[in-house]
């Protein structure tokens, strides 16, 4: 090959390299395709109804757990930001009973507090600094948010994408996609 030849194609080869990478050489992605736009918690979340006993669905959550787990499945909701809201009865082994009503966020793998019940039938909505996003983790404190978002609400870490979804999963104690 003639030398003028091979300099003029290693000059389109470098210009075609240099359009597909970025300043350190990284490849580019395809322009062509929208960002993602960030994503957005819906301002307004109405509090539901109070729970009713006969919509009480009860989780697994472990082998150990002394409580008693359940979700009021009339509650649940899948709203247009992707998060899953329900209200989460805890009936403790001492025969206390404490009700929540909760988010999980399956893209981030986190979950929130919206509100508390109280016993009079209302809500208590929580405090804005309690009120944040918080990691899902596998540890005691909060093994059922695991287990909700795992077994039931987040399959494959992909959130259910309808309330009658996540009843199908509660009903058969698990969502026929989780691992």
């Amino acid at each position: 090959m003639k030398p003028v030849l091979a300099a003029f194609l290693l000059g389109l080869m470098a210009n075609a390299f240099a359009q597909m990478t970025d300043s350190v050489g990284l490849p580019r992605f395809n322009s062509n395709f929208e960002e993602e736009a960030p994503w957005q918690e819906q301002k307004e979340v109405d509090l539901p109804a109070f729970p009713k006993e006969e919509n009480l669905r009860e989780i697994y959550v472990s082998a150990v757990a002394t409580n008693k787990y359940l979700i009021d499945a009339g509650t649940l909701a899948v709203g247009a930001d992707g998060v899953v809201r329900y209200v989460l009865v805890v009936k403790t082994s001492g025969g206390a009973t404490n009700v929540s009503f909760e988010g999980i966020n399956c893209k981030d793998r986190s979950w929130k507090l919206y509100a508390t019940g109280r016993s009079d039938n209302s809500w208590n909505r929580s405090q804005a600094s309690r009120a944040q996003w918080r990691p899902i983790e596998n540890k005691p404190v909060n093994r059922h948010h695991a287990a909700l978002s795992r077994d039931y609400f987040c399959p494959g870490g992909i959130g259910i994408y309808t309330a009658d979804e996540g009843r199908n999963a509660l009903r058969l104690g698990k969502h026929p996609n989780s691992l």
